[in-house]
């Protein structure tokens, strides 16, 4: 004997009917159902019609048809296998660009030859990798923006000084001009989550490079922000030891926060003089 769920989902299936996607905890979704805010994210682009857009996570696109009525030529890329049929269902537009990938571990290169931008309303607990990924592709990427957790927006647009300043701050930071643009309500999405959420938009600098060896710069943000609260005299002393004679240098006598990307470009400077003093005399 059917039950009533079993002749709905079997006309469901008869017509060829997608339903709506449940929301996953282990995939952080939270679906966006504000209107105005998805047309606020899709024309954060505006100055980037020209070039294509990867979305990350259109879930049951309401991002994606503003971005599709702007005219960008969209990619979507989705690694929940239940969004993607209901994506190749209602958006017919995107056959062929609908990736059923983790964003994560594609190689993006592989996807476009020339500039491209990316957007999305991020998961929370991959917002920060994204951005990571994003910095990896720098030179192909000169703008990226999206919804993710509003204490990471801040802390990626925050400047020296400020609590929230810190490593991801001070790398992206180096090549991306940042703005956070607005506050978004936990009560626009379903289900709700815990906190709020916050737009931001990055735009690739006019750095072409850095200064200093990169690889090095990278150590010596992470090795400062270790220990944010002690002075730098302290806080690089598992990179550069007890008795490194630049200690007596005015810049050791601050805290990481308090330093500015310029200042940490000098920072890696002086360590690599310093790491080569170190060396040369090991091997005397």
């Amino acid at each position: 004997m059917y039950t009533r769920k079993d002749k709905n989902n079997f006309k469901n299936k008869a017509y060829g009917i997608v339903r709506p996607v449940r929301p996953k905890k282990a995939l952080g979704q939270h679906f966006l159902k504000d209107l105005q805010i998805a047309e606020r994210i899709a024309e954060t682009l505006s100055d980037y019609k020209h070039l294509p857009v990867v979305e990350v996570g259109p879930g049951m696109g309401v991002l994606t048809r503003f971005l599709l009525e702007a005219g960008y030529c969209l990619t979507a890329v989705e690694i929940d296998r239940e969004s993607v049929r209901y994506l190749e269902a209602h958006f017919p537009a995107l056959e062929g660009r609908i990736l059923a990938a983790d964003f994560l571990r594609l190689e993006l290169s592989d996807l476009f030859a020339s500039p491209f931008c990316v957007t999305g309303n991020y998961p929370y607990h991959i917002s920060s990798q994204i951005f990571f990924k994003v910095l990896d592709y720098r030179d192909r990427i000169p703008c990226c923006s999206g919804m993710l957790q509003k204490e990471v927006a801040e802390r990626l647009a925050a400047g020296p000084g400020s609590r929230r300043y810190g490593i991801l701050s001070v790398l992206l930071q180096a090549w991306y001009d940042v703005t956070y643009l607005f506050t978004v309500s936990e009560n626009v999405f379903e289900p709700p989550p815990k906190v709020k959420s916050a737009v931001i938009r990055i735009v690739r600098n006019g750095r072409t490079q850095l200064g200093c060896d990169e690889a090095l710069f990278k150590t010596v943000v992470k090795t400062a922000f270790n220990q944010r609260r002690k002075t730098l005299r302290n806080s690089m002393k598992p990179l550069l030891g007890k008795d490194c004679p630049d200690y007596a240098l005015p810049v050791f006598d601050k805290r990481p926060e308090q330093l500015s990307v310029e200042q940490f470009v000098e920072l890696t400077c002086i360590t690599s003089r310093c790491l080569k003093a170190q060396n040369n005399k090991n091997h005397d």
